[in-house]
């Protein structure tokens, strides 16, 4: 025993080769008996989503571009870029001394009109009609002397010369008479003179508002709830109209627009849901719905514009952010599905994949339905509980494998 030891340790080197080589013709011997073990995946029922995933961008439907109605100089600018305001609130103000002396001249020209029709109304036409009473009692009175010294001179007991006068003071009080109707008439409503007044105490109103328009003009406001997404105006500018000072992107409704693969069209529709990401808030996510299909397609970039409506956007969106979103194309639910890993030539007209058979891998042709992410449903040629050999394995058709669940 003492001289198998001695030449065992003798020889150490040789017997430890001897021993590995034993040991790795049994592990080989195993191998070819058992099979390489391969991690499979099973054919399972589930749901499957399909999805087409496209990166865009966040605009609202319309831009309201801020700018002012008179020309100016601006006293002080009341908000930021990129601050939130509400309908009416200041914006810009803009010097107006001028403009308050010229509401202060058309205050005083209405206060001057009404003050002329209030004198129509309360000394003109009253005079008028005293005019006018005193007009038809003097009237009266000339009538009668006239008709007595007719009556007189027809009998011979008035002269030619006394029946003269008395028709010339006739002719007179009628005269009179109708001066006083003509000047009660144009003093009263309907007449030229009340119509003059009340003309221009129109006027003048209108003036007045002119000039309080213009002074609130003074004073830019926001058209509606938004965000300004643009300024462009600084304290001492001259303005003037028709140049914007102020962007505003109104608050409400957002656009997701996106730029969809020309190959990806036919599966788009309108009214489909969404599931939308800002780029900067990767872990947040909220709903959206295709609003619109570019019916022309981008020639240059072989896509095709897509906008998608959210109707509850979250509060961090902003103007221009880069948005990540789920377009669900296709559903289906207790379908089979299997990873896509394991099938091959996925994009031809005969996909298959490796199903294992008796503990070995074999070719198997299937049909293929819908395409999610990382699944692909399967409508034919594999059944429940198959199991599946990634296409990575290396794995070759009739090769004998020891199937590994993940």
């Amino acid at each position: 025993m003492t001289r198998i030891l001695h030449t065992i340790g003798k020889h150490k080197w040789f017997v430890l080769f001897v021993a590995i080589l034993a040991g790795g013709g049994g592990w080989h011997a195993a191998r070819l008996i058992l099979g390489v073990a391969v991690v499979v995946d099973p054919v399972v029922r589930g749901d499957l989503v399909q999805t087409v995933v496209a990166s865009g961008h966040v605009e609202t439907p319309f831009r309201v571009e801020i700018g002012s109605q008179i020309t100016g100089t601006v006293q002080d600018v009341l908000v930021e870029e990129g601050q939130r305001v509400s309908k009416g609130q200041p914006l810009v103000a803009i010097e107006s001394g001028e403009l308050k002396a010229a509401v202060v001249q058309a205050e005083g020209a209405v206060a001057q009109a009404d003050a002329r029709l209030r004198q129509l109304r309360e000394l003109t036409l009253p005079a008028a009609r005293e005019s006018l009473t005193q007009a038809q009692a003097t009237l009266l009175n000339t009538q009668q002397v006239y008709d007595r010294t007719a009556d007189l001179a027809k009998n011979g007991y008035a002269t030619k010369a006394s029946l003269e006068d008395a028709q010339k003071n006739l002719d007179v009080a009628r005269t009179q008479m109708r001066t006083a109707e003509l000047e009660v008439f144009t003093s009263s409503p309907g007449g030229s003179d009340y119509v003059m007044a009340e003309t221009q105490q129109n006027q003048a109103n209108a003036n007045l508002d002119t000039a309080r328009s213009r002074l609130g003009y003074a004073t830019i406001v926001a058209p509606r709830d938004g965000v300004l997404i643009s300024r462009t105006v600084e304290r001492g500018t001259v303005v003037e109209p028709g140049k914007a000072l102020l962007v505003l992107a109104p608050t409400g409704n957002v656009q997701l627009v996106l730029q969809i693969d020309e190959k990806n069209l036919g599966l788009i529709a309108l009214g489909q849901k969404a599931l939308a990401s800002a780029d900067a808030f990767p872990d947040k996510s909220f709903v959206a719905q295709v609003s619109y299909i570019n019916p022309g397609i981008d020639i240059t970039r072989a896509s095709v514009e897509v906008k998608l409506t959210a109707p509850a956007p979250p509060d961090y969106l902003r103007q221009d952010m880069t948005v990540s979103v789920d377009i669900e194309v296709a559903r289906s639910s207790g379908t089979l599905i299997l990873p896509l890993r394991d099938i091959y030539d996925a994009l031809t007209g005969s996909p298959w994949a490796m199903i294992v058979r008796d503990r070995r891998a074999r070719k198997q042709p299937v049909r293929l339905g819908l395409r999610a992410n990382t699944y692909v449903e399967i409508l034919g040629g594999a059944a429940q509980g198959d199991l599946a050999i990634p296409v990575t394995a290396g794995v070759l058709t009739g090769q004998r494998i020891r199937p590994v669940l993940p």
